[in-house]
């Protein structure tokens, strides 16, 4: 039976295939798209695809169903944690000016099978976005004509009883992804032209709403008689976070647009700003005059806003406001159809998806295939979903996603820069004549044990220390971990970080309410979880980090992005249990993609060497750090031309 079970080498193999970054271009700038979207063209598509039904649904459903009047606090904390998630997606952007967004970060940085599964999980993100959208679409629609379109449809189709499936066939919906598909398959200039349009029609209506909406504010609607401010508590207040985080995930749009914009280094960081802080006003203001415009109980899910002009008395006002939110979740629809393609094309593009989405028509220069397949699987979600079991479904892969790209951040701070690494020259060796007075950049080799003994006494304190190496402050503390390879020790750290963070907020959602501990065991464990948290923390914080690159940088590494880390899986703890059966499921069928297609045609598979037999040579950096380095040793007997062979430099020597 011994013989059936695998090897440890195989398994070590079989880890590091799971484990393989991506492998970056020297010109990332260098693409089949078309760079010609500008910083305002990814601003306003960062606002399109923010605020949308967000605005005009969400603002209603949480306000009467999950939170009250304090869905003001819910949305204050969805930006914050937002805001930390978005800094990072700006600093990626940046850097790794490539389509797909949180699936290309991940890919990067932290290894393929997790690249994959958050590609797989943004997939449907964007599809469940843009149903959702749809649906809400077609109901502000229907309101406008006293749900004559719902009436008929009920009547001449019928309707279903089924969990998690709407009453009735929602075809409007349907019809308008199907034209949004045509729209957006004509290029990235005609997309990002319609969402100018629809987006100065939405800013001019929020507008209209603070205004008109300031003036009919009655404060009583928050005093107690009406059930006060929070009248879900704090419970409320966190859950419909959560919820609110569809209103945010539209920002992601940018980055998964930075291979199309003309100059992405600059661009993608102040675009993700300003979106996502013209966003954020927008939904806090309008979340503070609907609740003051009448009693949050009262409200209408569907409709909320345009409702409560109507009940107000200016139904001409309800009518505006109508026809303006469905311009603005246009942009929404446009935003969604916009990027759900390109992360497509970026797995097909590196083998991890079928093949047929890799391909870009040569004219309009957009991935054809990508926009018509999955313009018709969002079509059918629209048609037969509802609304918001799709919106809960949304959020835990938008946080899943926000999660990973953290983690990415820290990790991809810690690691050597490409060109950091030295070069090797002709024969696969460092050059054998070494400069006098070492600079930056340049090795010196040492063949015997002794030369490297004579390194010890080096004084370590003028050393130049690489990414990922410990700062020189703590090694006469942690001189243990000076023995790692430069960022190895951060990423066993930032694993810790995650567990703490994971088991952490397990004990503060579930501790009381599930679990029943006991008041000495639930403070002992939050002490012990938040420890491991803090010291994971240091650790990561006591290594080097790079610094001085030209492009945009998170402030406060790795502080924001554990805070985002923590705060996103808090999130995702609230979510319900039937939210995180239908999450799994979805993983075990991206698992079975991956292992039956993804793992078998990844361009990295392609690239991985044979075996060659190797020899092992000390080399030391000019910082006085050592390292064992690996270099192929010529399979043919005969020396390499211009090369001495072994024997002679024995006799030199």
């Amino acid at each position: 039976m011994a013989r059936w079970l695998p090897r440890s080498a195989d398994l070590t193999r079989f880890c590091q295939k799971l484990n393989r970054v991506k492998t970056l271009e020297d010109d990332m700038m260098e693409t089949s798209f078309n760079r010609c979207l500008s910083t305002i063209d990814l601003t306003l598509l960062g606002i399109g695809g923010m605020v949308g039904s967000g605005l005009y649904v969400l603002t209603g459903t949480v306000a009467k169903e999950i939170a009250g009047p304090a869905v003001i606090i819910s949305f204050i904390i969805a930006g914050f944690a937002s805001l930390l998630a978005a800094l990072c997606y700006a600093e990626f952007g940046a850097r790794v000016p490539k389509t797909g967004s949180a699936y290309m970060f991940t890919y990067v940085s932290v290894g393929e099978i997790w690249a994959f599964l958050i590609g797989w999980n943004v997939l449907l993100e964007y599809m469940i976005g843009g149903a959702a959208v749809a649906r809400a679409w077609s109901g502000y629609l229907d309101s406008i004509f006293n749900h004559k379109i719902k009436n008929f449809t009920e009547t001449h189709v019928g309707t279903w009883q089924v969990p998690f499936l709407a009453r009735y066939p929602d075809f409007l919906a349907a019809a308008i992804l199907l034209v949004a598909t045509a729209f957006i398959s004509f290029g990235a200039k005609v997309s990002s032209w319609l969402n100018h349009v629809f987006s100065a029609i939405s800013m001019g209506v929020i507008l209209f709403i603070l205004i008109m909406g300031f003036v009919l504010a009655q404060p009583k609607n928050w005093s107690a008689q009406e059930g006060g401010f929070a009248p879900y508590g704090l419970s409320g207040i966190m859950a419909g976070t959560a919820t609110c985080f569809y209103a945010f995930v539209g920002f992601d749009v940018i980055a998964a647009s930075s291979e199309e914009a003309r100059n992405p280094q600059r661009a993608v960081p102040r675009a993700i700003a300003f979106s996502l802080g013209l966003a954020t006003g927008a939904y806090i203001l309008v979340s503070v005059v609907l609740t003051l415009m009448v009693p949050w109980h009262t409200l209408d899910p569907d409709s909320a806003l345009a409702d409560a002009f109507y009940r107000r008395g200016y139904a001409w006002a309800g009518f505006l406001v109508a026809a303006g939110s469905i311009c603005a979740m246009n942009t929404v629809l446009l935003s969604n159809l916009f990027s759900l393609p390109r992360i497509v094309y970026a797995m097909a593009e590196d083998g991890l998806f079928f093949q047929v989405f890799s391909r870009v028509h040569p004219r309009t220069q957009v991935p054809v295939v990508g926009i018509v397949v999955f313009g018709l699987l969002m079509a059918l979600l629209a048609l037969v979903f509802d609304l918001e079991a799709l919106v809960q479904f949304l959020s835990i892969g938008t946080l899943l996603a926000y999660t990973f790209v953290a983690a990415s951040i820290i990790v991809l701070r810690f690691q050597q820069q490409k060109g950091d690494a030295p070069a090797p020259v002709a024969g696969g060796r460092p050059s054998p004549e070494p400069r006098e007075g070492p600079s930056a950049g340049e090795l010196k080799e040492y063949e015997s044990f002794s030369d490297k003994l004579q390194l010890v006494d080096r004084d370590k304190s003028k050393e130049h220390r690489e990414p990922g190496q410990l700062k020189a402050a703590f090694e006469p503390y942690l001189e243990f971990l000076s023995d790692f390879y430069p960022g190895e020790v951060v990423t066993v750290a930032v694993v810790t970080l995650m567990v703490s963070a994971i088991c952490l907020c397990s004990i503060l959602v579930f501790g009381n309410t599930h679990l029943h501990l006991p008041t000495w065991s639930y403070s002992l464990l939050l002490v012990l979880f938040s420890l491991g948290f803090l010291l994971s923390l240091l650790l990561i914080w006591a290594h080097e980090q790079q610094r001085g690159t030209q492009t945009f940088q998170i402030p406060l590494v790795p502080l924001s992005p554990a805070l985002s880390i923590i705060l996103n899986i808090y999130l995702m703890l609230k979510l319900s249990s039937m939210t995180w059966l239908r999450f799994a499921v979805w993983l075990l069928v991206g698992l079975l993609v991956y292992f039956g297609y993804g793992i078998w045609h990844s361009k990295e598979n392609l690239r991985e060497p044979g075996p060659q037999r190797v020899t092992a040579r000390y080399v030391v950096f000019p910082s006085g750090s050592l390292e064992e380095r690996v270099q192929a040793v010529q399979p043919s007997s005969q020396p390499a031309a211009g090369l001495p062979d072994a024997d002679t430099e024995d006799r030199k020597r």
